[in-house]
């Protein structure tokens, strides 16, 4: 399933990497504890976190993440989009909670890493 088809649905809200939304979801990884995300995310998830600082990109850069979905209406700073869009990272924003919008990936279709 593509990000863009999940932004659309799921009304979220894109901070950065508008122009790589056509990227694949392989499966889904909800996690606020970085070494967490770094041991056990895999290639192609997209992360659900309410972490919004500047490390996010570089674990999803590392990971080959397909993208990063912030719950709780958590913003991402200014130097955080600057980072994700120089690393064509894709940050979406979501006012749904953590538990909520894992739900409702997983009736998308999105399955857990």
């Amino acid at each position: 399933m593509k990000l863009q088809k999940i932004a659309q649905e799921l009304d979220l809200h894109i901070r950065s990497g508008a122009g790589h939304m056509d990227k694949e979801v392989a499966r889904g990884y909800a996690s606020d504890l970085l070494s967490d995300v770094m041991g056990n995310a895999r290639e192609g998830d997209i992360w659900v976190t309410l972490q919004a600082h500047q490390n996010i990109v570089a674990i999803a850069v590392m990971k080959s993440l397909s993208g990063i979905i912030l719950v709780n209406n958590r913003e991402p700073d200014a130097l955080t989009v600057q980072k994700a869009e120089e690393e064509n990272v894709p940050i979406m924003v979501s006012a749904m909670p953590t538990f909520e919008l894992v739900g409702k990936l997983f009736t998308m279709g999105v399955a857990g890493s």
